[in-house]
């Protein structure tokens, strides 16, 4: 038997993954830091390479008991109300990639992929399981946990996080690196919206140095609201903050965002309770060895973090399990499954995407948040030709199958 999987992090992108690698054929031991499963934040958006996964996996049925499928997304500007462009989603997408754009509270998304796994006999779920260190032998891992544990493997998959303790064993200690960006996060019932806001649309609203999305979750029933601007919540000299789900004040965001038009400040006053957030990521992935060495490899954000400005952070994650899982289903058919070129090929398969996937969202929070001459290029080319720059046919279509 050398099919035993570690999983380090029992967040989206590791249930994804243990989902992913017990279907394969594995069994596998998720070792969660905390005391409980669970997700915090609020809403994210599904593109069909993410759904077309879920898919795959059986769980269309559990995905549209719990999430909205917006027939658009609209773009206007944030301070004079004015449409900047469309994007067809609902029947179009579905025509278009053979599933549809997905809207949802990631604790949703969390549950969902828990009781999929809590259906897996060869899953077991660890809490309060911290990992201190790792080390790898010819054949195999041993994890040693922060209380005297050890726990052995033939393979260890770090999917904890942007502050990953799988990374820094495996790569060295690497700064995360602060965007400059603040992020308030906020949950509304839908009755509750603007009027002209509670569509079953996507909508971004652009300005000077902010952006504001809102869309349908919960089946529509509430709306989740996010709202990016200029700051940082650090602990002084720059560094970046690690507590990032902080209280937070509608007094400030107004006064950070500054003069927006009536609709938007209306989406503002409906939210009843607001969370800050400081957006933290690392520089785009240099090549396949950020991604895996011999028997251990990272996955979703503890190997290429990604501002929300792509809206694709959970859908990468659930990319790279799916990779993984293919390619494990695919050396079990062969015989016995020899880990460290399987998680080469991992690598070899997902890191060039990723980091595509880390630079443009990087790129549009620039393009968002633009002033002077490139906000007045931006709004020309989004009413000349919002329809293609807004989709994605390269992402969309994924995620690709794995690379020989």
């Amino acid at each position: 038997m050398n099919k035993n999987v570690l999983v380090a992090g029992g967040g989206i992108g590791g249930l994804a993954c243990a989902l992913a690698m017990a279907r394969a054929g594995a069994s596998v031991n998720v070792m969660e830091q905390s005391g409980a499963f669970g997700e915090v934040g609020a809403g994210l958006q599904l593109g069909p390479n993410a759904v077309r996964v879920l898919h795959e996996w059986g769980l269309t049925d559990t995905l549209r008991a719990c999430a909205a499928f917006p027939e658009s997304l609209r773009v206007c500007d944030a301070r004079s109300a004015r449409s900047l462009g469309r994007l067809k989603l609902g029947a179009v997408v579905l025509a278009r990639y053979g599933q549809p754009y997905a809207t949802l509270h990631r604790a949703d998304l969390h549950k969902l992929l828990l009781e999929a796994v809590q259906h897996q006999p060869k899953v077991a779920l660890s809490l309060n399981t911290r990992i201190a260190s790792f080390e790898t032998t010819a054949d195999g891992v041993c994890v040693h946990t922060e209380d005297g544990r050890d726990v052995n493997g033939d393979t260890l998959i770090g999917c904890d996080g942007l502050w990953s303790q799988v990374r820094t064993s495996l790569l060295g200690a690497q700064p995360v690196r602060s965007s400059g960006h603040l992020a308030y996060r906020g949950m509304v019932p839908s009755h509750d919206m603007p009027i002209g806001c509670r569509g079953n649309v996507v909508t971004a609203w652009l300005g000077p140095r902010l952006h504001v999305v809102h869309y349908p979750v919960r089946s529509g029933d509430w709306f989740n609201v996010v709202a990016v601007v200029h700051g940082v919540l650090g602990k002084g000299h720059g560094e970046p903050a690690e507590s990032w789900n902080h209280e937070a004040h509608a007094v400030d965001l107004k006064r950070a965002m500054g003069s927006v038009c009536e609709s938007l400040a209306g989406v503002i006053d409906a939210v009843p309770e607001w969370k800050l957030w400081a957006l933290n990521d690392r520089p785009p992935m240099r090549g396949p060895g950020e991604h895996a060495q011999g028997r251990v490899a990272l996955l979703g954000d503890a190997a290429h973090p990604l501002r929300p400005y792509l809206a694709q952070g959970a859908a990468m994650a659930i990319e790279d399990a799916w990779t993984l899982g293919r390619l494990l289903q695919e050396a079990i058919e062969q015989g016995p499954v020899d880990w460290p070129p399987l998680l080469t090929r991992y690598a070899r398969t997902r890191w060039q995407r990723n980091a595509r996937v880390q630079a443009r969202s990087q790129r549009n929070g620039t393009i968002f948040h633009a002033t002077g001459l490139l906000r007045v290029g931006r709004n020309l080319g989004l009413g000349l030709m919002g329809e293609w720059l807004m989709d994605n046919p390269w992402l969309y279509s994924g995620p690709p199958h794995p690379i020989r």
